[in-house]
């Protein structure tokens, strides 16, 4: 199975970049991809780890329902520590996603950090995915630990007679 096929069924839509996986399953499938900062079209693009993984999209959309996200901007509050080490992040973020910018590149740009937030946390889906693909992130950390392991024993999408596919039998597991 080739990863944009896959990516496509995961996300519901075809990505609208070229396709680069940070993270993969146990299963072999994509986690997380990385996304350049302009995108085909030229449309500048502030999240640059996107995740895929309907596992992980299931539980943290759980979280943010109950208020992980406002929770997660009180802690940060909260404590100057873990303020810090926020604020260190999404400038690191911020940074690498400059850095990829093309050469010459004239037109708009993204901005902000995780996510293109311009101060607190926007998404726990991006704060995870900056997390697994490798990065150090205090509200991915604890995200994390909600979240994982991403424990799946079927394939989220499966290849049937040459087609690429949702699988049907996929469950989220106890």
């Amino acid at each position: 199975m080739d990863d944009r096929s896959v990516v496509t069924i995961q996300m519901g839509r075809p990505p609208r970049s070229e396709v680069h996986v940070a993270l993969r399953c146990a299963l072999g499938l994509p986690v997380v991809i990385d996304v350049p900062p302009i995108l085909d079209d030229g449309t500048p693009f502030p999240t640059t780890h996107w995740l895929t993984c309907p596992l992980a999209k299931i539980r943290i959309a759980r979280l943010e329902a109950d208020g992980g996200v406002r929770e997660a901007d009180e802690s940060i509050a909260s404590d100057p520590e873990l303020a810090e080490e926020f604020a260190a992040a999404m400038r690191r973020y911020e940074e690498h996603r400059s850095g990829l910018i093309p050469d010459g590149w004239d037109g708009p740009l993204p901005s902000g950090g995780i996510a293109g937030s311009k101060g607190g946390v926007k998404c726990l889906h991006a704060q995870y995915a900056d997390t697994a693909a490798g990065n150090e992130n205090p509200v991915g950390r604890k995200v994390a630990c909600t979240v994982e392991p991403l424990d799946c024993t079927l394939r989220c999408v499966v290849e049937t007679r040459g087609e690429i596919i949702r699988n049907e039998q996929w469950v989220e597991p106890a």
